[in-house]
């Protein structure tokens, strides 16, 4: 059963009220627990990321609320980290947004991301998106603030992209209306829309900021957000881009050579890998019942 939310949605709401917060994706136990390890005070349940890591498909709308609650579960079962959690649209209606709050708040997300894009959403970062209207934009983080009891929302608007810059500025003044925690305008194309950005709302609301290796941001720097005041840093898919090159590195060795010997400066071994998991007590209670 998931921990309660109060003692890791007030441990980010603490970690919120100092400098940039800076938050890696992550997608399964696993990844949490390497970015738990590294120090960072919160990790980020991607979707994109558990698209292409559980059904090995683009960020284009495959992934269903059951399994992002299944895989915070999981995680929230694992550590007390702080979990930001995507959220996507919602997944339909007011009604099916606010059942998929409650759903995720009892798995253990500390914050969800609520987005005003149309449903099925896309990557913010892909061509193509299209936008809800602003009174059904402003509604999601009305009907989300109303479904919570600890989680903080995230109101993210990708309206940027599609309607200008202005437009996306109008739905975070909206989203303040109505109470949303934080705010998250997607795919800032320059430096002078994100400082826009920055100078509206800075002192405002806490902003989130998405650093997408490859994507249309026009920085990957954290050093240039805290200098705008931005809260969240969010690297989505950062390790998974990681561990794809470092994977094919590894295979191209392996396919080679046949041995895996020359990779050894760049593995970890068995034992160090269940030091990770901390699995330690229990393979010694495996032992104990395990016989000869």
């Amino acid at each position: 059963m998931a921990r309660p939310a109060a003692s890791h949605v007030a441990a980010l709401s603490e970690r919120l009220g100092g400098g940039l917060l800076s938050v890696p994706g992550c997608w399964d136990v696993l990844t949490l627990k390497l970015v738990e390890e590294a120090g960072f005070g919160a990790g980020f349940v991607s979707g994109a990321a558990l698209s292409v890591a559980a059904l090995g498909l683009p960020d284009l709308g495959y992934i269903t609320p059951d399994r992002i609650c299944d895989t915070v579960a999981r995680m929230r079962d694992a550590s007390d980290l702080p979990l930001i959690v995507d959220g996507d649209t919602g997944f339909g209606n007011a009604l099916t947004l606010q059942r998929f709050v409650a759903s995720a708040e009892r798995a253990g997300a500390s914050a969800l991301v609520i987005e005003d894009q149309t449903f099925p959403k896309r990557c913010g970062h892909l061509a193509g998106k299209s936008v809800v209207g602003e009174a059904e934009a402003v509604g999601r983080i009305a009907a989300a603030l109303d479904a919570r009891r600890d989680t903080l929302i995230v109101a993210r608007t990708d309206a940027l992209g599609v309607l200008g810059v202005e437009a996306a500025l109008e739905r975070v003044e909206r989203f303040i209306d109505a109470g949303a925690d934080l705010a998250f305008v997607e795919g800032p194309r320059t430096m002078e829309e994100l400082a826009l950005v920055a100078q509206r709302f800075g002192g405002r609301i806490g902003l989130v900021h998405n650093l997408v290796e490859g994507g249309v941001s026009p920085t990957r720097s954290e050093g240039d957000l805290a200098r705008l005041g931005v809260k969240v840093a969010l690297h989505p898919l950062l390790l998974m881009h990681l561990l794809v090159a470092q994977g094919r590195n590894g295979l191209a060795e392996l396919r080679a050579s046949g041995s895996t010997s020359a990779l050894d400066p760049q593995m970890v071994d068995l034992r160090a890998m269940n030091d990770l998991m901390r699995a330690g007590p229990l393979i010694e209670r495996g032992n104990q019942y395990g016989g000869e």
